[in-house]
């Protein structure tokens, strides 16, 4: 049973977008050449940068391809999204196909061209929302990318995908995370691709590898054969990504209908338990709650809403509602502002730490709003 108090807020959640974010950024977000601003400053005002991450120009391009859905501006949205699709068919890509890390802000090209999954994935994320705002080749780009991520990133060994060229230290979840997540997109825009093989590839190895059979916990870092790191490397865990993948768990089994993950309860109840005493999803806890690190970001707030309105979606005995009414409550009146920006970071004492407001956290912001509507039917 959804309550009228989360339809309520699902409706100022609609609001917000449509009158405050969408305007804001597509009128103070872009830095011209093709490219979207990095960050604005506390004033909503661009911040200057000779440096643009590609996972921004993703980000911000499924931000307009979600105000398109939602029935903002059409033509302004239609030529923002082409705009994020171009540089990623374009500077942002390698010869051989994959997605580089940082772009000239002048448009010039790449200043880093190392290939990164996690970049990637967010290009594959904009690129299939962008396919099914029906921006052309957007597919086709999409699908040569995979082909190109199949060749070069690959594991045969020890499964998964490198998450870097060269390869670093350690393996890592969260790249693999957002590729699920890209998948389940891809999948949405071309039903008939084999996206769903992809990401059952990539859950069965978040049952065997990532989650911690003992704390039913989801570990960060990994050894090159994916085995558990040690050290901090193991110990210490993000609640904010259990949250998330309870969210992507949930997901999955609706677009493909198989069972749903076994441990899906007891991941959801572990960050639970992890929020304070207001309902705030903290940055870092060790495997058995305690926290290490109690700052915070917008980021893990919106990732603990979209996990309430899974668990809600399941119709589990648990108090989703009320906590998704309680974590949508503390993004309006803390992280949020009127005008369409957000407090990126606050530290442990609750005093703001930072000076700008990042464009990339405009897709955590926007996505989980996006899903309040969804499951609401507002």
């Amino acid at each position: 049973m959804i309550s009228s108090a989360l339809k309520r807020r699902a409706r100022e959640a609609r609001s917000w977008m449509l009158d405050a974010c969408f305007p804001l950024w597509a009128e103070h977000g872009l830095a011209g050449h093709g490219l979207y601003h990095e960050a604005l400053d506390l004033s909503h005002r661009p911040v200057e940068a000779d440096r643009m991450r590609v996972r921004v120009q993703a980000r911000q391009t499924y931000v307009f391809c979600e105000a398109l859905r939602l029935g903002w501006e059409r033509e302004r949205a239609e030529r923002l999204i082409k705009l994020g699709v171009n540089a990623l068919k374009g500077p942002s890509r390698r010869a051989e196909g994959l997605i580089g890390k940082v772009l000239a802000s002048d448009g010039s090209g790449m200043v880093d061209a190392a290939a990164d999954l996690y970049d990637t994935a967010f290009a594959l994320y904009a690129l299939a929302n962008a396919a099914e705002a029906g921006e052309d080749h957007a597919l086709g780009i999409a699908k040569e990318v995979l082909a190109a991520v199949d060749r070069g990133l690959a594991d045969p060994d020890y499964g998964g995908y490198a998450e870097s060229l060269p390869k670093g230290a350690h393996r890592l979840q969260n790249p693999h995370m957002h590729l699920l997540e890209a998948c389940h997109a891809l999948h949405r825009a071309d039903p008939h691709g084999g996206h769903l093989a992809r990401a059952n590839g990539i859950i069965q190895l978040f049952t065997t590898r990532m989650l911690d059979k003992e704390s039913v916990t989801l570990g960060e870092y990994f050894a090159p054969d994916w085995s558990p790191a040690s050290g901090e490397h193991h110990d210490e865990i993000e609640p904010g990504h259990q949250f998330e993948w309870v969210w992507l768990l949930q997901r999955h089994a609706a677009l493909t209908g198989e069972e749903l993950h076994p441990d899906i309860l007891k991941l959801y109840t572990f960050a639970l338990g992890t929020l304070d005493e207001e309902g705030r999803a903290l940055t870092t806890s060790l495997r058995d709650g305690t926290i290490v690190d109690a700052s915070r970001r917008t980021w893990m707030q919106t990732e603990a809403l979209k996990a309430h309105l899974a668990m809600l979606e399941l119709g589990t005995e648990t108090p989703c509602d009320a906590e998704a009414v309680r974590s949508f409550d503390i993004l309006m009146d803390e992280y949020l502002t009127p005008e369409g920006g957000w407090i990126d970071r606050f530290d442990a004492d609750g005093q703001v730490a930072t000076e700008v407001m990042p464009a990339s956290t405009g897709y955590h912001v926007v996505l989980a709003f996006a899903e309040l509507i969804r499951v609401t039917g507002v």
